[in-house]
């Protein structure tokens, strides 16, 4: 049996680390989660779910439920009283602003307000970013249409876009371009010719990532190398 929560509970707010899988538990306890990083998948009182930046989840007070953790997964965690709103679970959408960090202590309880407000969201598919990552920078150089990279994740191209860019505010695109550009960063800073940067990272030719790196970054191949030869 669980003990109900004293009558003088007050929401808090922690961010912790979750890793590997653990069992099923409850609490006397309302319990909201998000991600700060990663993601986590829950099974709660048999339903699945999961928590990334974009979706967090209630889990009512009294409901058993177990996680599998990615590694990295950092999760904002506010244990609050049970109350009207906090009796089932429900999905919600996470504000980017919220990505930041845990609120302030004197904020949790204005927290809990704001996710009772939250839009709920539908269920949806994770997207793995991490996975996702790896696999596309062990392949730099070929061609990662949308499409390609949405079949990665068992999605289909709209939906793909939707989620990634709700989970890192960049479109497909704009995101596997952050991939090419910070690899070539990093190559160049090696002392790598531009043209063999270029191919590794997917580019057609020396002049090609020359004209990204200096309208994305505001760099250029000798920027880079000066600063490798500074440090």
């Amino acid at each position: 049996m669980v003990a109900p929560a004293p009558s003088t509970f007050e929401p808090s707010c922690s961010v912790r680390r979750y890793s590997g899988e653990h069992g099923a538990h409850e609490h006397g306890f309302a319990q909201i989660l998000y991600a700060l990083d990663g993601c986590m998948e829950l099974d709660i009182a048999g339903r699945a779910a999961f928590v990334d930046t974009a979706c967090g989840i209630v889990i009512p007070a009294g409901a058993g439920h177990g996680y599998l953790a990615d590694r990295a997964a950092r999760i904002l965690v506010i244990d609050a009283p049970d109350q009207p709103g906090l009796s089932r679970m429900r999905r919600f959408a996470v504000p980017e602003a919220w990505r930041a960090g845990a609120p302030a202590p004197q904020a949790v309880a204005a927290r809990v307000a704001q996710v009772l407000q939250a839009p709920g969201v539908l269920v949806r598919r994770r997207i793995d970013l991490a996975r996702l990552a790896q696999a596309v920078q062990a392949t730099l150089h070929q061609d990662w249409p949308t499409a390609r990279l949405a079949a990665l994740c068992h999605l289909s191209a709209q939906r793909f876009h939707a989620r990634l860019l709700e989970l890192t505010g960049r479109t497909p695109q704009a995101w596997l371009r952050d991939l090419r550009l910070n690899r070539a960063e990093q190559l160049l800073a090696h002392s790598q010719p531009l043209e063999t940067a270029a191919l590794a990272c997917g580019y057609a030719s020396a002049s090609a990532l020359a004209y990204a790196l200096k309208r994305e970054r505001g760099l250029g191949a000798r920027d880079l190398r000066r600063a490798n030869t500074i440090e």
